[in-house]
């Protein structure tokens, strides 16, 4: 659940400047993002390497706020592919309200009731000109324990200063673990399936790939004839495609999150997706869809209170997740897995989609900030990196028999891990 809680500032004036100039470079930093994807490109993980450098030289905004400004020319840009796919014209945008957004990064709310902003130079810290009364609409939040501050966003208006305070509210004890000790899904995402779940829940990719290629080659040939209709044509193709993408995409989505919801996971795990298109031979329509995929269930997955991570894929998919042995020779194709040592047979994507989960997990083991509590979700149970397994209770299946489910195959393997 998110709200928003609306507080005016009080500033000096020389806060007054350094907010304002802030606000000019924010415009500027997005505009420039936004010049530079437009036809390009629509996703954050797209848009933040191919803009930050040029915002970084052209503007004097920092770091994290510049990572932002590609973010906002992302978010604006995919508001208008969706107008467009709805029939209504659209145009570049245009950034001209005195707006600028805010993340943990570069801002900090203090007990004081005041708050700490970046600005082009330095960080300025302002009161919040709450209600006298405690029962102003903001306390509700402003002093609660279960909702947490998230992105937020200042505006300029009539000479004040108004910082809209976005806020979600965090998973309680009463409901799931948390993200760093809790239950975790694994995701494998390829080629013949566009991703698999440790919980051996499969989305096919044939579709997918058959229709990428027929658009690819409808579009080279519309390219080489160059004529003005042919470029209209490669237009409406280029709409079509895009919807289709989107609408598999929007579909495979929402089932990766009612998986991870089903088995009451707490975070989903991916592969980072830096070099996939070098580890599975994607090419840049399945490499835009991963990513796009990755973005969709990241902010679906929120607004249920689930993180979504990414982990090293290194090895994923020569290891048993049986035994641990890896070897080449595990994947004698692309669609077996066969463990040379402990005789296991699965499918490779599902092997590897445990693998990844069973990584997270590793971590949590090794990490400071957590009690190595964490487990991993499979189709009947949950798993540990020691072995320890813990079935679900009786009826489990039967109860979610009326999920609806993206194209799932029956799994070859065994869930014991």
């Amino acid at each position: 659940m998110r709200r928003t809680a609306i507080t005016r500032l009080e500033v000096t004036d020389e806060q007054r400047d350094l907010l304002e100039e802030t606000i000019s470079e924010w415009k500027r930093g997005c505009q420039i993002a936004t010049d530079m994807a437009w036809g390009k490109c629509n996703t954050k993980s797209d848009v933040q390497p191919l803009a930050y450098d040029d915002v970084r030289e052209h503007t004097d905004l920092g770091s994290q706020h510049a990572i932002l400004a590609t973010h906002q020319a992302a978010q604006a840009i995919t508001g208008c592919i969706e107008r467009r796919l709805n029939g209504k014209k659209v145009s570049k945008p245009s950034f001209t309200a005195p707006t600028v957004k805010f993340d943990a990064r570069t801002m900090t709310l203090f007990d004081d009731d005041s708050v700490s902003l970046s600005t082009t130079e330095s960080r300025v810290r302002c009161k919040l000109a709450l209600p006298e009364s405690d029962d102003g609409y903001q306390r509700q939040y402003l002093d609660s324990d279960i909702w947490t501050v998230t992105e937020s966003t200042l505006t300029a208006r009539d000479g004040d200063y108004f910082l809209h305070i976005g806020f979600r509210r965090h998973k309680t004890d009463t409901e799931r673990n948390t993200a760093e000790d809790g239950t975790v899904l694994g995701v494998d995402l390829g080629i013949e399936n566009l991703a698999v779940t440790s919980t051996a829940s499969f989305f096919s990719g044939r579709e997918l790939t058959h229709n990428l290629h027929e658009f690819e080659k409808v579009r080279a040939g519309l390219q080489q004839t160059g004529t003005r209709s042919a470029h209209r044509t490669l237009e409406q193709s280029s709409n079509r495609e895009l919807r289709y993408v989107r609408d598999v995409l929007h579909r495979a989505s929402n089932a990766i999150v009612d998986e991870a919801l089903r088995h009451g996971c707490d975070i989903i795990a991916f592969e980072d997706l830096a070099h996939i298109r070098d580890r599975t031979g994607a090419s840049w329509g399945h490499r835009w869809a991963f990513r796009t995929l990755y973005e969709q269930v990241e902010y679906k997955a929120e607004a249920e209170g689930i993180a979504v991570t990414q982990v090293d894929p290194a090895y994923t998919s020569k290891r048993c997740a049986e035994c641990g042995f890896t070897a080449d020779e595990n994947r004698p194709t692309r669609s077996d897995f066969r463990c040379q040592k402990c005789d296991l047979e699965a499918n490779a994507d599902y092997n590897a989609a445990k693998n990844i989960g069973l990584r997270h997990v590793r971590q949590g083991q090794q990490s400071s900030r957590r009690t190595g509590d964490s487990q991993l979700a499979l189709k009947s149970g949950t798993v540990t990196p020691n072995g320890g397994f813990t079935a679900y209770p009786d009826g489990f299946e039967a109860e979610f028999t009326d999920k609806p489910q993206c194209r799932p195959t029956a799994c070859t393997s065994s869930d014991h891990v």
